[in-house]
This record gives C-alpha cells, sequence and structure tokens, in this order.
C-alpha cells in the first residue's frame, strides 16, 4: 500500500479538508465524499486518497470542523435499512423473508449500539423503531 500521494495528484490538504466540509454541509456522507474526491477531484485534480493527500481521514476533518453527523455511517445506513424493512412487514405482514430479514438487520442495529455506546453515542441511547423513524424523517 501507498504511503504518499501519487505525483499526478499534487492538491494542497488544505484545499482537500475545505472541499471535505463543503460536501459535508451539501448534505454527502464520509464515503460518498471520498468518491466524489476521487472521481471529481479538488480544482479537477482528482484525489485517490484523502488519508494520504492531508494525513488525516474524512471522519476527522469533519469532527475537527464540527460538519460530522450524529450518528456512525454504519450505524445510520443500518438503522434507514431497518425503518424501511419494517415499514414493508407491516404492509405485507405476510412476507416471511423480509421478517427474517428485519430480524437481523434490528440486531446488527443493536450490537453496533452497543460498540459505539459511551464513544460516539450517549451512553443512554437506545434503538427503537421510533426513535429511528424521528431520525430519518
Amino acid at each position: 500500500m501507498a504511503d504518499e500521494p501519487p505525483e499526478w495528484s499534487d492538491v494542497d490538504a488544505d484545499d482537500v479538508e475545505d472541499r471535505v466540509v463543503e460536501l459535508a454541509e451539501q448534505g454527502y456522507s464520509p464515503s460518498e465524499i471520498g468518491g466524489k474526491l476521487r472521481d471529481e477531484g479538488v480544482t479537477g485534480t482528482p484525489v485517490p486518497n484523502v488519508k494520504l493527500a492531508t494525513g488525516k481521514k474524512v471522519t476527522e476533518i469533519l469532527e475537527e470542523n464540527d460538519a460530522a453527523n450524529e450518528l456512525p455511517e454504519d450505524l445510520e445506513n443500518l438503522m434507514v435499512r431497518a425503518v424501511r424493512l419494517r415499514e414493508h412487514v407491516d404492509e405485507n405482514p405476510q412476507d416471511k423473508q423480509n421478517k427474517r430479514a428485519l430480524q437481523n438487520t434490528e440486531s446488527k442495529v443493536r450490537r453496533l449500539v452497543n460498540y459505539y455506546r459511551g464513544d460516539k453515542l450517549d451512553e443512554d441511547f437506545t434503538y427503537t423503531y421510533d426513535n429511528a423513524k424521528e431520525l430519518f424523517e
């Protein structure tokens, strides 16, 4: 694995950080920001790896600039999926396969909440369908 950015990608670290914050303010997630920087770049020059260009991860840049999401991205994605599955299962109670998928997804959400609790989440944070639905409306 490379430990320095390629020669053809000579962007300034401050420009990359500014672009990361700008994209976050437009509503992009950290993984989408990395993809956009790889594809579009900064001032026309692609950024193949934000960490090599700046020395910091996208999430670290967002935290420094108070632009980070309330929830970690992986937890947020799972909660959105659980809400969609719950709505589907409520409309289609006979759908056993998606009932099982909902059980598995909610189990993953609860395990991730336990993992992040106290560090990136409040100590009293608990997952419930109603709380998740409120977060994403």
